[in-house]
């Protein structure tokens, strides 16, 4: 296929220029003789023509803003007359293409150039693709065709086979563009032409459709809200008809948010945000989205207590006796508790209840074991209070959007529990327990804990600003209490605000009187007994606390008390027990079993740990408060072990090097102590904490392992009534150490009479429970040698003793 060919005799022709019009060839157009340039060229053709045979030719050449197209079309003048409205006119055929060359001239006042025909011939038969091309063409001209109604003029483009005229057919389409109609009229290939044809009339068809898919969803949208407007206003009507019916007054039960927020008691900036959304509510319609997240906002808060406070009780001695009488113990948390109701009282009687716009709230973190009722002491201070009270369990809370809030474009988006609890308290004062605040975690979805900062800062909770809400809560007279069980697990900088307070558990006096006055009446109650048929000697509260269970709180109390009134009620109910019946500590056995924790000190002294050379007895603290650790220390055999340390029970880095402390200055002071160092040379060392499924970590243990590898070389026994706490360093000083109020508590409950602990503890002895101390004999050192002399039992003979190589 050839696009053009230059082997056609050169033409001569009259130009007759077209001003921002194209005519392709094929098309029949008329054309008016009043224009001087269309009419000297039609003149010209027609001199010419009466010399040649034919009908007279002109060349048509596009003319856009002055400038001639470089192709134009051969014409034919087929009849000159009358056109409709009575002007000159001349009807021309579109014959060919022209290539257009230099000008020439000729007759008449016509522009005369010279031009070559260009051959537009196609192949017979079409190629496949040809083929395809036009008849996705013809479909598409068709389609369009039908959608202007133009019936007959689709059967007149299905009968066009030619490849070339079917492309030039595409001139009459009155959405093209002259510079379209140029680039059509330019395209020499008849393949090319069409395909530039068919890519017009698809866009062109596309567009069609995008318009009349918005027309119509523009005119159903119309339709939608003319609807709309009239149901409401009918049931506009409606409504006021059932309300006269009913006897109802207008605006009785009414959903206008309008006048629901002028009415309520709000804040100044919160009735303006308020406001604001419900003028976007009434532009809205009841279908939209946003009217739905609207209203659910509005309703938060209008719901919120914005001005609502509960008024302190200010009877500090009614105060202390509600919580004296609902919790025995935990007298740091009655005096904090007590300190702050007489601040309140003093700061309300001259007037200064807000200073700086922040009033005076509370944020306590209670830390202590599991048990020792952290969580029910948040109730009791909120009753003592005369305050509202609300719990939120972070325990295992991993979205940072639980403390502040989603926004408000999420799909089912909430206030945070902080606002939540608020609007549960239903005052802007209530006391709120934040329980196992140590639980939270974090993740992808953000930190909680430093979510929590904001809200737990007396310096900046009075402007708290919730994602939801998005206004300013004053969170500055609430009370918080965090509840943790372990202090390491809280971040620093939230540990930062808030005044720490410790529970450290109870002494065995303190779980009597709670058994008696607040578990047992409990129990009774849950087992269906009345208090006249069956009690508990004070005796067998004790073994209870003591011997079957050994903990820092009462949970396993309640428990074991619960266990054996059920035995008492079912044994009554089988026959077996008459009632009324007291149980004493002798009777204990044989309704719940044998004791689980009996005392070092009462076991057989050959069944005692400490029993042989090489182990001692330490205390430490963990999750669940301060426990005993023994630590068991032995020599491997010179012919069969290896020499070196080697260290078991699941122990952390800085327990480990506590080891090597203790190891390094026995080593170094062997011959001061008169200890045989001299097998540590050629024999392994080997250091085992029991329980080794459980993590140990700490320096606390340093004079543990200290005294178990001078007991072992020595041969000389631990002495089993005393145990030891303190951080060793390699020139035998005893440093300080955590925890001593835990430790001392499980050294008593473990029957533990004599304790050692680091001189520099000593002022921790304050806190300690005077009857604990009372039945402890505490030893404040600060050397080494001290506690070598303390805890090791004299030599049994004066012989060199023999090195064991076992513990």
């Amino acid at each position: 296929m050839t696009a053009e060919s230059t082997a056609s005799t050169p033409l001569t022709l009259p130009v007759l220029p077209l001003d921002d019009e194209v005519v392709l060839p094929g098309m029949v157009v008329p054309l008016d003789l009043s224009d001087s340039e269309v009419r000297a060229a039609v003149e010209a053709a027609q001199a010419a023509a009466r010399s040649e045979p034919g009908k007279p030719k002109v060349l048509l050449v596009p003319r856009i803003e002055g400038t001639y197209a470089k192709t134009g079309v051969l014409g034919t003048v087929e009849q000159v007359g009358r056109l409709a409205d009575g002007d000159p006119g001349a009807l021309i055929r579109g014959r060919g293409r022209v290539r257009i060359g230099a000008g020439t001239t000729g007759p008449g006042a016509a522009l005369w150039v010279e031009g070559t025909r260009i051959d537009e011939s196609v192949p017979d038969p079409l190629p496949g693709q040809v083929a395809e091309l036009v008849k996705e063409y013809k479909a598409l001209a068709s389609s369009w065709l039908k959608k202007r109604g133009a019936w007959q003029v689709v059967d007149r483009v299905q009968a066009i086979d030619d490849v070339s005229a079917l492309a030039d057919n595409a001139g009459y389409s009155p959405f093209l563009t002259t510079d379209q109609k140029v680039e059509l009229l330019e395209t020499a290939d008849p393949v090319a032409r069409l395909k530039l044809a068919t890519q017009q009339l698809r866009d062109h068809l596309a567009e069609q459709d995008v318009a009349e898919t918005i027309a119509k969803d523009v005119q159903e949208g119309v339709d939608k809200q003319q609807r709309e407007f009239l149901l409401r206003r009918q049931l506009e009507a409606v409504r006021k008809e059932l309300r006269d019916l009913n006897g109802e007054k207008d605006g009785e039960e009414s959903d206008d948010y309008r006048a629901r927020v002028e009415a309520a008691d709000l804040p100044e900036k919160v009735r303006e945000a308020a406001l604001k959304e419900v003028d976007k509510l009434e532009r809205s319609s009841d279908q939209s989205p946003e009217g739905s997240w609207i209203r659910t906002w509005l309703d938060t808060i209008l719901e919120l207590p914005w001005n609502e406070r509960t008024e302190d009780a200010y009877d500090i001695q009614g105060a202390k006796a509600v919580l004296d009488a609902e919790h025995a113990g935990l007298e740091d948390v009655k005096e904090r508790i007590t300190e702050y109701l007489a601040v309140r009282k003093r700061r309300a009687d001259r007037g200064l209840g807000v200073i700086g716009g922040r009033r005076g709230g509370a944020v306590l973190a209670l830390v202590g074991p599991p048990g020792v009722g952290k969580t029910s002491l948040g109730e009791s201070v909120a009753h003592a209070m005369g305050r509202k009270f609300v719990r939120v369990a972070l325990g295992g809370v991993r979205d940072e959007a639980e403390i502040r809030g989603h926004r408000r474009t999420y799909v089912g988006a909430l206030p945070g529990r902080i606002v939540r609890a608020i609007k549960e308290a239903g005052s802007m004062n209530p006391v709120v327990l934040l329980d196992e605040i140590d639980k939270v975690g974090s993740d992808f979805r953000g930190d909680p804990a430093a979510a929590l900062l904001e809200v737990l800062d007396p310096a900046q909770n009075h402007t708290f600003r919730d994602h939801y809400l998005e206004v300013e809560l004053d969170l500055s007279d609430v009370v918080f209490l965090a509840t943790a069980n372990v202090l390491e697990a809280i971040p620093e900088a939230l540990l930062d605000r808030m005044e720490l307070v410790r529970l450290d558990g109870y002494t065995e006096d303190e779980k009597v009187v709670i058994a008696r006055d607040h578990l047992l009446p409990r129990q009774l109650d849950r087992a269906g007994l009345g208090e006249d048929e069956v009690t508990l000697d004070e005796s067998a509260l004790r073994k209870l606390a003591g011997e079957y269970t050994r903990e820092a709180g009462v949970r396993n109390l309640e428990r074991s008390i619960a266990r054996l009134l059920r035995k008492v009620a079912a044994q009554h109910e089988l026959g077996e027990r008459e009632l009324p019946f007291t149980v004493t500590d002798g009777e204990l056995r044989d309704l719940i079993g044998r004791p689980h924790h009996v005392p070092e000190s009462a076991q057989d002294p050959a069944e005692r740990r400490t029993a042989v050379p090489g182990v001692a007895t330490g205390l430490a603290v963990t999750g669940a408060g301060g426990d005993v650790l023994y630590v068991e220390a032995s020599l491997a055999d010179p012919e069969t072990g290896a020499a070196g340390l080697t260290l078991t029970g699941q122990l952390g880095d800085v327990m480990k090097e506590s080891a090597q402390i203790a190891l390094s200055f026995l080593r170094s002071h062997g011959a001061e102590l008169e200890l045989p160092v001299a097998d540590l040379k050629d024999r392994g060392v080997h250091i085992h904490f029991p329980a080794g499924a459980v993590p140990k970590d700490g320096p606390s243990a340093g004079i543990t392992m200290t005294t178990a590898l001078a007991s072992l070389l020595s041969g000389r026994l631990v002495r089993t009534d005393v145990a030891m706490t303190g951080e060793v360093s390699l020139t035998g000083r005893v440093l300080p150490i955590g925890g001593v109020k835990q430790k001392l508590l499980a050294a008593h409950r473990a029957g533990v009479t004599t304790v050692i602990i680091p001189k520099r503890n000593e002022p921790d002895l304050d806190d300690v429970p005077a009857e604990v101390l009372d039945k402890l004999d505490v030893h404040t050192v600060t050397d080494v040698r001290q506690v070598l002399e303390l805890a090791l039992a004299p030599a049994t003979s004066d012989a060199a003793p023999e090195v064991p190589a076992a513990a």
